[in-house]
């Protein structure tokens, strides 16, 4: 079986007013989350924290940023088929307590060490909002507002890394690093309580099984109910299937897996600006712990911008490339976004590096990250979404094996900042990041105009 098979892909048969369970649900607070926020709160307050432990390696406090995007890695290869078996609800609510405990932890730590730890076992639970919102998009929306749904949902995971740095100066500066994850805690376990009470189900399968017990117990269970995918998995052959149906299908599509390299790539460009934006602004700008984190502002207004453009055009635009194919959809429609997004990412970095390293005006390399923002929002959404409308009812597992490997490169990549930057200074370290990202513009173009191709040679794998 394939993921073609398990979903329709006609674009002209779907009602965009609703989907074919009735009205468009609101996906209630899967979109609102600290999650993504707590990667890189830490962030500002981190040489505070270096104080208080005694640590002088660079590596070592980047790490213990980065370390929460590695348990974003592991956590969605377990989640995603759990939720797929199980329910979204159950899986969801389980990791976001999960998540808020180790806030505590963090905030208690007694040394770098332990802090590692709890903020990768706290990335760990703050994966599934990620890795199965989008299972709740296609369970939701039809493929005529998946566009606009899954942009608005891309503002939570980019945009909190941003907000997480301006707050978090603040809070460590006036009452010091530990108050970052009290606050977290607070947050955290606040929003879980509320998603408790006020979500609600959207797995179409778990809740035909829930309908199919009290018909069963009455002996009039229907026949729509006795389908195989109504029936309950088998504990352990179906988590296995489960657990490895993410990388098969991100390794096994040459189209998933160039797409996931390439988002990667970028992803991980985006943790070492978090973690090295805030020694640039303190050290070379001289700005107060508080202030540093100011300058993620740049990158959060690219996002903004990106966010209000690709949620007015990606729908639109792909309603006009199908009317363009005779009416006939193909889910490589959804990376024309990206197309126009990608040059801004090698653009940005010229632009902030060359400013920063001349020692130019705050103003321009925060100006400089505007585009770098818009960039990303462009190629987050579009490829995501592709994801989404290529994998059917199987797009929790395909996102959770994207999100797997693109966290790999944000948990890791950060470390050769400090390295990279002292060997070749911020004009040519950038420069070199530019051109590497240069060199993968062509990526998603050439699957945009070859991917149904490769899709009919290369059937995207689920079982």
């Amino acid at each position: 079986m394939n993921a073609q098979e398990a979903t329709n892909n006609s674009w002209s048969a779907v009602d965009t007013e609703k989907n074919d369970f009735g009205p468009t649900v609101e996906a209630e607070n899967q979109d609102i989350n600290p999650h993504p926020l707590a990667s890189s709160i830490p962030a500002p307050g981190i040489h505070l924290m270096d104080k208080d432990f005694q640590v002088t390696s660079q590596i070592l406090n980047s790490f213990a940023v980065s370390i929460f995007v590695l348990g974003f890695a592991l956590g969605p290869l377990i989640l995603a088929p759990l939720s797929e078996a199980y329910g979204r609800q159950i899986v969801l609510n389980g990791a976001n307590f999960f998540h808020a405990v180790w806030q505590l932890g963090a905030a208690l730590s007694p040394n770098l060490a332990s802090l590692i730890v709890f903020r990768f076992l706290g990335g760990v639970g703050g994966s599934a909002c990620l890795t199965i919102g989008g299972g709740i998009i296609a369970d939701l929306f039809p493929l005529a507002q998946r566009g606009k749904a899954n942009a608005m949902f891309t503002v939570g995971p980019l945009l909190g890394p941003v907000v997480g740095p301006v707050i978090g100066g603040f809070i460590a500066q006036r009452a010091g690093w530990r108050w970052v994850y009290w606050v977290l805690l607070i947050a955290t376990g606040t929003l879980a309580i509320v998603n408790l009470v006020l979500g609600q189900e959207t797995n179409h399968a778990v809740m035909l099984r829930w309908h199919r017990k009290p018909l069963q117990k009455r002996g009039s269970a229907n026949a729509v109910y006795d389908s195989e995918e109504s029936q309950a998995p088998n504990a352990t052959a179906g988590l296995l299937l489960g657990i490895t149906r993410p990388m098969k299908m991100v390794l096994g599509s040459p189209i998933l897996f160039f797409l996931t390299l390439y988002m990667s790539f970028v992803f991980g460009l985006l943790y070492l600006l978090f973690t090295t934006i805030t020694t640039l602004f303190t050290t070379q700008y001289d700005w107060p712990v508080e202030l540093a984190g100011l300058a993620y502002l740049g990158l959060g207004i690219g996002f903004i911008i990106g966010i209000t453009v690709v949620a007015k055009t990606s729908d639109d635009t792909v309603t006009r490339l199908t009317k363009e194919n005779n009416n006939v959809y193909k889910p490589e429609m959804r990376l024309a976004s990206c197309l126009i997004a990608a040059p801004f990412i090698p653009i940005s970095f010229f632009w902030y590096g060359w400013t920063a390293d001349k020692h130019i005006h705050w103003i321009l390399p925060i100006i400089g990250l505007v585009p770098f923002g818009f960039g990303m929002i462009g190629i987050f959404a579009s490829i995501q979404t592709y994801f989404i409308d290529v994998s059917g009812p199987f797009a929790a597992s395909s996102i959770a094996g994207l999100i797997a490997v693109r966290c790999l490169f944000g948990a890791f990549l950060p470390l050769a900042g400090p390295s990279m930057y002292k060997v070749l200074g911020m004009g040519w370290g950038n420069s070199l990041l530019g051109f590497l990202a240069l060199g993968m513009t062509p990526v998603p173009a050439l699957i945009y105009r070859y991917g149904g191709t490769l899709r009919e040679k290369y059937p995207i794998a689920v079982l």
